[in-house]
């Protein structure tokens, strides 16, 4: 995936002007290191480098980046009290969070979300430490690749999110399940939904995911009531178990990280753990969490595919996937093992995105019954979990 992204920006870095970034950190280290990676690459430079949150308030008007690469913890002005005065500057700025991986910086960076960063990242411990340190630049990299751009496009065409829409505003679907014409473009092939009745909701997330997922269990209580919920969402440890916290709050129902042989019941919200991959294995008449440790897949770990994929030699086609945003094309190909399955899948659209990878990766492969914006999501689900697959 890096290699073609890479080469995808190297091929129209030419004609477009390079995406501009601000890198804030109170470590000099860690600045020259980030401004060494950007500058590297053929789509995108450091515009300033700068120590504290302060600094990049003050600055701003003059610099202009696109993206600015913020650290939580600074002097004189850190980067969680920085973030809104930043967008209320330049609203249409994308903020990544930086942080080393502690529980506090965990809520820190998920609290920056819903102020209106775009996404975050956790620092390695240390740069002495190669691996983590090259999985740190792939990951910055690829977020200011995909995110940036927005910020110029937001500039352009400023958009307003529609309200979420109340259960009894059934939107207009065709008789193949087609979404309405506002909800994705018609070059979609779509799929009539499953005839089986779904027995498990299964989610599937990324970058903007935490957000869109806590939008949609605050508004699909009566599903997680009757079935099991299993979600991954592209996380490291300590953020996953924070996220859990947060899930159970926001839908008023039980959730948290999965335990490795636990029993999958419904009334229940299962998260993969951060750093390892979440399957369900049948035991008897039971159906059991199973958690590995094995290689990234996609590039993540944990990943959506191994969830689907397994899921289907579990419920074979008594299954409902979402597939939400999020960067690169994970979920794809364990979404088609639940089509051919018997089982369907729904997909977030373009325009509630923030990233339109994983859910557009599905719908251009022609596997989804719906592709829906965010707040038709949840009104969707529950009326297919009650019978309706229209």
């Amino acid at each position: 995936m890096s290699i073609a992204l890479t080469s995808a920006a190297a091929s129209t870095s030419t004609r477009t002007e390079k995406l501009r970034v601000m890198v804030v950190d109170d470590s000099v280290v860690i600045r020259g290191m980030i401004s060494r990676w950007i500058g590297a690459e053929p789509d995108m430079e450091v515009v300033a480098s700068l120590r504290t949150g302060l600094d990049a308030v003050n600055q701003l008007e003059r610099i202009k980046p696109d993206v600015a690469v913020l650290d939580i913890e600074m002097p004189d002005l850190d980067g969680i009290s920085a973030l809104p005065r930043l967008l209320a500057k330049k609203r249409d700025l994308v903020i990544i969070m930086a942080s080393t991986l502690t529980r506090r910086n965990a809520e820190i960076s998920l609290k920056a979300l819903s102020l209106g960063a775009s996404d975050y990242i956790p620092k390695p411990e240390s740069t002495r430490e190669a691996t983590a340190a090259e999985t740190f630049r792939h990951d910055l990299i690829q977020k200011i690749r995909h995110l940036g751009p927005r910020a110029r496009r937001s500039a352009a065409h400023p958009a307003v999110s529609p309200p979420l829409a109340p259960d009894h505003d059934k939107p207009r679907v065709s008789v193949t399940g087609a979404a309405p014409a506002h909800a994705a473009p018609a070059q979609f092939a779509r799929r009539q939904f499953g005839l089986l009745p779904p027995k498990v909701l299964l989610i599937g997330s990324s970058t903007g995911g935490p957000q869109a997922l806590m939008s949609l269990v605050a508004h699909i209580g009566p599903v997680i009531d009757r079935f099991p919920v299993l979600i991954t969402q592209h996380m490291p440890p300590t953020f996953t178990t924070i996220l859990a916290e947060h899930l159970a709050r926001t839908s008023k129902r039980p959730a948290h990280e999965a335990i490795d042989g636990e029993t999958v019941k419904a009334g229940q919200i299962y998260l993969a753990p951060g750093g390892r991959h979440m399957r369900v294995v049948r035991h008897g008449i039971d159906v059991a969490i199973a958690l590995d440790d094995g290689p990234p897949v996609n590039f993540c770990k944990p990943a959506v595919d191994p969830l689907f994929s397994s899921a289907v030699e579990v419920w074979q086609g008594g299954i409902l996937s979402v597939i939400l945003t999020g960067m690169g094309s994970d979920g794809m190909r364990g979404g088609k093992d639940i089509v051919a399955a018997g089982g369907s899948v729904i997909a977030q659209d373009e325009a509630t995105s923030v990233v339109w990878g994983m859910p557009g990766a599905a719908a251009n492969a022609g596997i989804c019954a719906a592709v829906l914006p965010l707040n038709q999501i949840a009104p969707k689900l529950v009326r297919v979990f009650s019978g309706d697959r229209s």
